[in-house]
């Protein structure tokens, strides 16, 4: 399977300690099945740091969620509870439940895969969090459209699978 980086920089080695962290699956290195999606992201990045929007294109065998030797958590094509409340304990700084299967602080995945929580989706899930609304409400606002997808890698076992084999700049 082929995943894409989108940075403002070309990625040679992966550092996974200069991963940021409470992002939706946890501290990793995200990569997605979607060139554009990639480059909307380095696009981002470059606005904001500065440097030139590129895509690092790696390569992975196609049967890396099911090999025995990495521990995965993949999750439905469409935003569900369980994905939201997932995001929700990795984003929350102050989540206490880190050994919880519903959390990835710890990095006990090596690989996570799913939907990206985009501005909306991350809007419904700060609303749950707070309490302003309830699951129900969440499930109900979850029946929309298509979301892109996110590939995580979240420790060095995962990241040895990744095989760099290109890049692409922004025109």
């Amino acid at each position: 399977m082929i995943l894409y980086h989108g940075s403002n920089v070309e990625i040679d080695s992966i550092d996974l300690s200069c991963c940021a962290p409470y992002k939706d699956f946890g501290r990793g290195f995200y990569t997605t099945l979607l060139k554009e999606q990639a480059m909307r992201m380095a696009r981002r990045r470059a606005k904001l740091e500065g440097g030139r929007a590129v895509v690092t294109i790696f390569e992975a065998p196609d049967d890396l969620l099911a090999r025995g030797n990495l521990c995965c958590r993949v999750f439905e094509d469409k935003p569900s509870i369980e994905w939201a409340v997932f995001i929700r304990n990795n984003r929350d700084r102050n989540f206490k439940g880190i050994a919880d299967k519903d959390c990835n602080t710890d990095n006990k995945y090596d690989i996570v895969a799913g939907p990206v929580a985009n501005d909306t989706v991350g809007l419904l899930i700060r609303q749950f969090s707070r309490g302003t609304i309830d699951v129900e409400y969440l499930k109900k606002e979850f029946d929309f459209g298509t979301l892109t997808n996110q590939y995580t890698f979240h420790t060095e076992r995962a990241v040895s699978y990744l095989k760099k084999v290109g890049v692409s700049y922004d025109e």
